[in-house]
């Protein structure tokens, strides 16, 4: 009689091996670089075989890309776990900003990686693109759809992917990259929030205004 294969354990030995070379990976890339750091330094660190990388992610590249997942999968994660909705979408804005501002200075490291082989590779960074700044603007349209006020704005997409970009800019370009003092780039980020913010609600406001006076008798 032939039993049927038990392949949970080896599913889970997989995954297992996974996250080690993926941990690794990312320890060993913002440490000593991508191009410094070798798959047979990142295999020994994980404690796994150097061919376990070519077959799981197709190579270093691919190992890279799986470490993007992960970190994107995580922020996704953590904007909706660890940031509660803001009572109207003004708040929701600002609060938005100032995670982003946050998340990319925390995970200046890891940016530290992945900006300079967007330079060398334009594929791979057109896949980044798409993994990254996407996934995370589509989280932040999908919090500002919550609140009532967002229908009278014509384009969530943009808002959302302003919001994305003030993040990415003033929480590491200006005080990673340029060396710019973090508060003050913290300040100004806060600063073009409310701008933003404030034209949201002037946008509230004229809609309002419109619907009242198509309302009114004649």
């Amino acid at each position: 009689m032939n039993r049927p294969r038990n392949t949970n354990g080896r599913t889970r030995n997989r995954a297992a091996r996974e996250a080690a070379l993926i941990t690794a990976a990312g320890k060993l890339f913002a440490s000593r670089g991508y191009e410094a750091s070798t798959t047979r330094e990142i295999a020994a660190s994980a404690d796994c075989a150097e061919g376990l990388i070519h077959r799981y992610f197709k190579g270093k590249s691919g190992l890279l890309l799986a470490l993007i997942r992960l970190q994107v999968s995580q922020e996704v994660v953590d904007l909706s776990t660890k940031l509660p909705l803001a009572t109207n979408i003004e708040d929701e804005i600002l609060q938005l900003v100032n995670f982003e501002v946050d998340q990319m200075w925390d995970n200046r490291e890891f940016l530290r990686v992945v900006i300079p082989r967007t330079v060398v590779d334009p594929t791979l960074g057109q896949v980044i693109s798409r993994i990254g700044p996407a996934q995370r603007a589509k989280a932040i349209s999908t919090r500002l759809r919550k609140h009532p006020e967002s229908r009278v704005l014509p384009d969530m997409e943009a808002l959302a992917d302003s919001i994305g970009i003030v993040g990415f800019m003033y929480g590491f370009m200006r005080p990673v990259l340029l060396g710019h003092d973090r508060r003050r780039a913290k300040d100004m980020a806060m600063a073009i929030a409310k701008l933003l913010s404030r034209n949201f609600c002037y946008a509230v406001t004229d809609d309002l205004s419109s619907r009242n006076h198509l309302a009114k008798p004649a």
